[in-house]
C-alpha cells in the first residue's frame, strides 16, 4: 500500500470527489482527517471508512474562517498524531453572466477556493515544517486553471489562482521536501455540476442535455465525465510521489478537454 503510515487532510471530503480521495487514501494505508463544512457528513464519511482500526475521523471546518481552520487542523492533528498530506478539495461553484455577477457571490467563490487554500496549506505547512519528514499539497483545480468559460468570472480566476498559489508553496517548501501540486479535472457528475446543468440551460437558453453534449463534454474525446476515481488516483499519483521532480506541476485529467 503507497500511502502506509500517512497522514492527510482532505477538506470538502464528505461528499463527491473529496470522499473518493478520502476513500482512496485509506485503501492505499494512510489515515485521513475528513474535513467539511457539514460535521453529520464527515462522521458519517469517517464510518464509512473506519474497520476494526481507526482510519479516519471527521471534523467540522469552514475553510473560510481561521479559527476553524487551525482548530479543525489541530483535531486532526491530535487524533493521528502528524500530517503528510493535505488535500485542498472544498469548494462551490456560482454561475452567472459578468455584468449581473453579484459582488457578494464573488467573494464568497473567491474565499472558499483561495483563502481556503491558503489557510489550510499554512497550517499544514507549519506541521510538517516542524515533523521535518516533507510532505504533500494537493490543489483542486479545475481544467477552468487552464482555460476560461462563459458564466463562470470567479470560479475560473480562483483556479487560476490555485496554480500560483502552488508554484509558490513548490519553491518555499522545496528547503523542507514538501511538494505541492495541483488536479484540474475535467468535468464531474458531482451535485456540484448537476446543479449547473439547469443553471447553464436557463442561462445559454438550450436544453439540458445539449448543456451535457455541447458544452460540457463537447471537447473531450470520448463524450464522458470525468469520474471521481479518475481524480483520485491522480491524487494518489501526487501523494505517493516522493521527489520533487513534479513539484509545481499540475495535471488535466478531463478525458481529453484541454492537451498541455
Amino acid at each position: 500500500m503507497r500511502l502506509t503510515g500517512k497522514v492527510a487532510v482532505v477538506t470538502g471530503a464528505a461528499s463527491g470527489i473529496g470522499k473518493e480521495i478520502a476513500r482512496t487514501f485509506v485503501a492505499e494505508g494512510a489515515k485521513v482527517v475528513i474535513a467539511d463544512l457539514n460535521q453529520k457528513g464527515a462522521d458519517a464519511a469517517a464510518a464509512e471508512m473506519n474497520g476494526a482500526e481507526r482510519r479516519a475521523v471527521g471534523v467540522a471546518m469552514d475553510v473560510t474562517k481561521e479559527d476553524e481552520v487551525e482548530a479543525g487542523m489541530a483535531k486532526g492533528i491530535e487524533a493521528f498524531g502528524r500530517l503528510d498530506i493535505l488535500v485542498s478539495n472544498a469548494g462551490i461553484q456560482t454561475v452567472a453572466p459578468f455584468d449581473q455577477f453579484e459582488f457578494a457571490k464573488w467573494k464568497q467563490l473567491l474565499a472558499i477556493h483561495l483563502d481556503g487554500a491558503f489557510l489550510t496549506t499554512r497550517a499544514a505547512l507549519r506541521q510538517m515544517y516542524k515533523q521535518g519528514n516533507g510532505g504533500s499539497i494537493i490543489y483542486m483545480g479545475s481544467v477552468h486553471s487552464k482555460e476560461a468559460s462563459v458564466l463562470k468570472a470567479p470560479y475560473v480566476a480562483a483556479k487560476h489562482g490555485l496554480i500560483g498559489l502552488a508554484k509558490v508553496v513548490a519553491k518555499e517548501g522545496a528547503a523542507h521536501g514538501v511538494r505541492a501540486n495541483v488536479i484540474c479535472p475535467g468535468f464531474v457528475r458531482t451535485p456540484l455540476v448537476e446543479k449547473q446543468i439547469p443553471e447553464q440551460a436557463k442561462e445559454l437558453g438550450i436544453s439540458e442535455q445539449d448543456v451535457i453534449k455541447k458544452v460540457m463534454l463537447k471537447d473531450t474525446v470520448d463524450g464522458e465525465f470525468t469520474t471521481v476515481d479518475d481524480v483520485a488516483q491522480a491524487a494518489l499519483f501526487f501523494a505517493a510521489f516522493e521527489t520533487n521532480a513534479l513539484t509545481g506541476q499540475s495535471l488535466v485529467v478531463s478525458h481529453g478537454w484541454f492537451m498541455q
